[in-house]
């Protein structure tokens, strides 16, 4: 044991040191290759008679990623719970120039329906091309508002499980078109945002499992990671997994709370920067661009993060979420102007 620890203390002086030193020598190269990333920026994949599967496409940005493909000629086939809303999409993709659609009414949370997904492109498309993981659901609580815990387990079965499923089916038909892996996952997954712990954990495992899947598949199939902050869909309109029933219901004065006066994405401008990213073979594209620098206060200041965090999303103890100053100084300035207008349109419809 005496020897063990004397490694550990070697180890805790020496590999600071030789980190730096590390960082130093592969540096050049990192500078190159942003050279060469900015070279990438004009040469774009084109998706034109490509299939494409798209999960959650029946609403938000899944629905705008089906319409920004469909744009660029890309067949697809699109996926959900809601077959009615499905249809619609679909109809307005062939609207756009997809020369073909294919909906699949889908829970990814069941192995046998993403099965089932990628066997049914398969048969209609005889190939995929993009697989965009994309479905997902949110719950805004506190650990301990929670009354039954299982209530919450979708979210880590449709995020996780669903993406791991689609993923595991699709890769071989991946492998032969060398294809590309568009994953859905969140700066949640780097920012500790009081009552989304659930939904953060289950955004952190995705990117996570999709890091170690880009070294597995090595350069037979591409990842893009996503990392959107705040952009226009169902969770920022406050379309929540309800904490008491387990059920999605529309909550507007939560949305409120988490958002408060951050400025959110146009889900149309979004899409457009999710494709473009993947088409130039991007690893990482965050939306907006600028949210990435929360991952640098995260990384360098975690301590103000934390105490930034406490003041603007909690509340003494028996307070409403109401009563949290990010909902208060949304309320006094009025500035849900920094909303996009669908979001503030859906609001008198569902209090």
């Amino acid at each position: 044991m005496k020897q063990l620890d004397l490694i550990h203390k070697f180890l805790n002086i020496v590999a600071p040191p030789f980190t730096l030193f590390s960082f130093l020598l592969f540096l050049p190269p990192y500078i190159i290759k942003y050279f060469l990333s900015i070279f990438g920026t004009f040469v774009k994949e084109d998706v034109a008679g490509k299939v494409v599967i798209i999960t959650g496409a029946s609403s938000g940005i899944g629905e705008h990623l089906a319409y920004e493909y469909a744009r660029r000629g890309a067949c697809l086939t699109i996926a959900a719970r809601r077959e009615e809303s499905l249809r619609e999409v679909a109809e307005r993709a062939l609207n756009l120039g997809a020369p073909d659609v294919l909906v699949v009414p889908a829970d990814v949370s069941n192995v046998e329906d993403c099965r089932s997904i990628v066997d049914r492109t398969m048969s209609h498309f005889g190939r995929i091309d993009h697989l965009v993981n994309n479905a997902g659901v949110v719950s805004n609580s506190m650990l301990e508002e929670i009354e039954e815990i299982t209530h919450v387990r979708s979210i880590m079965d449709i995020n996780f499980w669903g993406s791991v499923y689609m993923t595991k089916f699709a890769i071989p038909y991946l492998r032969n078109s060398e294809g590309r892996i568009i994953v859905l996952s969140s700066a949640s997954s780097w920012m500790p945002t009081p009552r989304m712990s659930l939904y953060s954990a289950s955004k952190a495992a995705m990117t996570l499992f999709f890091e170690t899947l880009r070294i597995e598949l090595g350069r037979d199939i591409k990842i893009t990671l996503v990392t959107p902050g705040f952009v226009e869909s169902e969770m920022t309109q406050g379309k929540y997994i309800d904490e008491k029933s387990g059920r999605l219901v529309v909550k507007p004065h939560l949305r409120d709370v988490h958002v408060g006066i951050a400025p959110v994405m146009k889900v149309e401008d979004c899409a457009k920067s999710i494709v473009d990213g993947a088409c130039r073979g991007k690893r990482y594209v965050t939306v907006p661009d600028w949210f990435r620098v929360t991952y640098l206060w995260q990384v360098f200041c975690p301590e103000v993060v934390e105490w930034l965090l406490r003041l603007f999303y909690l509340t003494g103890p028996g307070t409403s979420p109401e009563d949290a100053l990010n909902k208060k100084i949304l309320d006094y300035t009025g500035l849900k102007v920094m909303y996009p207008k669908n979001i503030r349109k859906l609001e008198p419809k569902t209090k």
